[in-house]
């Protein structure tokens, strides 16, 4: 086959294999099994649990009927950072508007947003507590919020429920991008997307500069960190350009503490 022939050189397909379904602080363990069923049902594997109340659990396994593979391989683990430290992009479901705008889609809208992200570069989609959903620290650490626009007169939505809802479109966007064969850019992008480990490195190192050249008062940061975080998040900087951007603090550091 030629090097200039168009099928080799067509840019790989959007793939479900590159999501990770990410549940934190999960109380009932039924909820999960649901879940893994819901994400083998539209062709997902990856699933991370977040310092679950009871796992394993008979009832999970119970309820995932035919998806024990998706708990068996499920990784638990102790905080959110070591759930999304390899993540380019993170998106949690919110439930309700929170003080700070933050960029909000709907289930088809993110479904979009997960097929154009670069191929190779893991997603993660976070769901919270059954009681109280994610914290605002924890939406905090997200590109995007998704919201699943329920009947307003009854929006109580159990969190099984919502991995499905989400799955479901992501599932359809796979199907739809099977199908397509070119993108917006042409090429594949050049750099993976920072992941969320490279991109907290660049807030906090962000922070201290700010402080050091007092821009920031840490006895009253208000919400300056939090639209800074908001405005890099919605650029989505690959590894170079976060790389750029601690390069530029670093020799503001330095520019700082010449005699």
């Amino acid at each position: 086959m030629s090097e200039h022939d168009p099928v080799q050189n067509q840019p790989p397909v959007f793939t479900l294999n590159d999501v990770r379904i990410v549940m934190v602080d999960t109380s009932h363990p039924g909820n999960i099994g649901a879940a893994a069923r819901a994400m083998k049902t539209m062709g997902l594997a990856d699933l991370c649990l977040v310092s679950p109340k009871k796992f394993p659990d008979r009832e999970a396994s119970d309820r995932a009927t035919g998806a024990q593979d998706v708990l068996d391989q499920a990784r638990v683990v102790d905080n959110l950072d070591d759930a999304i430290a390899d993540c380019g992009l993170v998106v949690g479901a919110s439930a309700r508007s929170r003080t700070l705008p933050w960029p909000m889609l709907n289930p088809r809208e993110l479904a979009d947003r997960v097929a154009d992200h670069p191929t190779g570069s893991k997603v993660a989609i976070l769901f919270g507590r059954e009681s109280s959903g994610l914290t605002n620290d924890e939406l905090a650490r997200c590109h995007y919020h998704v919201h699943i626009p329920s009947n307003p007169e009854f929006s109580s939505l159990n969190v099984a429920s919502a991995v499905q809802v989400i799955v479901y479109e992501l599932r359809m966007r796979e199907v739809l991008a099977e199908a397509q064969t070119e993108r917006a850019w042409g090429v594949e992008w050049d750099k993976p997307p920072a992941n969320s480990q490279q991109l907290e490195g660049l807030f906090n190192h962000w922070q201290q500069t700010l402080v050091e050249i007092d821009f920031l008062d840490p006895t009253n940061p208000r919400t300056l960190m939090s639209k800074l975080r908001r405005l890099i998040l919605r650029a989505q900087p690959d590894e170079i350009e976060a790389n750029i951007l601690r390069g530029m603090l670093t020799q503001i550091d330095k520019s700082i503490r010449k005699p």
